[in-house]
């Protein structure tokens, strides 16, 4: 039986990517850490407890921002103090012309692709898009676990995980999902760097219960349903 820990193992500072993200979301760096969670909560609140929508909020922000740089102006006017220091507001010709390149890249191989399943050129890529869309449509819909495991041909783990998504997302709206990301990835990747070991110990041993009882499930029950098997005309 493999051991868990064969491979050569990585710290956690260098599993997130080793620069500034990893020291925030390790809290090395305190105060990106706190800005981090703090405008997040406020994010959050705003617009899932205070009733707030995106429009109104930016909104309200710009008009608060106007309001505070026509003061500062006026008042520096009268005490001869310095105006407010506003870049120039404009876009180069440069970064609309490149934005509008990579648009045109992204979009023409979407089209592309788009063209050559409606074509039939690429007939394995059409019935991979139905196939994905018929299941993803039969999770969000119906619910129902028990299908995906009578589907053989299926993928067990990407149908499993088409399910967790939509339960998940039945019961959370997309902001508080976010914020619940947020909240993990500072948590998280903390406590894993400081329990590392015994944390992998324990994985180690959910693996390995989790290995033994699918053996038995796959060898017990999905072995057992009877496949489909296409009818072949014989020839002469």
């Amino acid at each position: 039986m493999g051991d868990c820990h064969s491979y050569d193992r990585i710290s956690v500072h260098q599993a997130l990517g080793g620069g500034s993200v990893a020291d925030v979301l390790l809290w090395r760096k305190r105060c990106g850490g706190v800005v981090l969670l703090g405008s997040s909560t406020i994010l959050w609140f705003l617009f899932e407890r205070a009733g707030y929508n995106c429009l109104s909020f930016v909104s309200n922000v710009l008009l608060l921002l106007v309001a505070i740089l026509f003061f500062w102006g006026k008042s520096a006017s009268l005490l001869n103090r310095p105006l407010p220091p506003l870049p120039d507001l404009e876009i180069s010709d440069q970064s609309v012309v490149k934005v509008a390149d990579e648009i045109q890249v992204w979009v023409n191989h979407a089209l592309s692709i788009a063209r050559d399943i409606a074509m039939g050129r690429n007939l394995s890529r059409f019935l991979q898009v139905v196939r994905y869309s018929y299941f993803f449509m039969l999770i969000t819909r119906e619910n129902n676990l028990r299908r995906f495991f009578l589907m053989r041909g299926f993928d067990h783990q990407v149908a499993f995980l088409l399910w967790v998504v939509s339960y998940v997302g039945s019961v959370f709206n997309f902001l508080t999902l976010v914020y619940i990301g947020v909240l993990l990835s500072l948590s998280v990747p903390v406590l894993y760097e400081k329990f590392q070991d015994h944390i992998d110990e324990k994985l180690c041993k959910i693996q390995r219960v989790i290995q033994m009882q699918y053996r038995k499930i796959d060898e017990s029950l999905l072995k057992k349903i009877p496949l489909p098997q296409n009818k072949q005309k014989k020839t002469q």
